[in-house]
């Protein structure tokens, strides 16, 4: 069976999440942002998901960026 050069990106997640380290351009492409730029206010203005440098890289465990993305739905459906 021959694998598509172009697969979609949700065909490698389990439960919603790949089994790796999220990128910037990962939560761009997850919550549909208009730029990384977004991702790196978020961090500096501490309201993002927590994130962790590797070496000069960040990355998200896609777990905190699951409990993240729950906190911030909660307080919208309760406004």
């Amino acid at each position: 069976m021959a694998t598509p050069e172009h697969t979609d990106p949700r065909a490698i997640l389990r439960d919603g999440l790949p089994d790796r380290y999220l990128t910037p351009e990962d939560l761009v492409t997850m919550f549909s942002l208009p730029s990384v730029e977004t991702v790196y206010q978020w961090r500096r203005k501490r309201i993002g998901p927590p994130g962790f440098r590797v070496g000069r890289y960040l990355r998200f465990n896609p777990a905190a960026v699951r409990e993240w993305e729950a906190e911030r739905t909660a307080i919208t459906d309760a406004a």
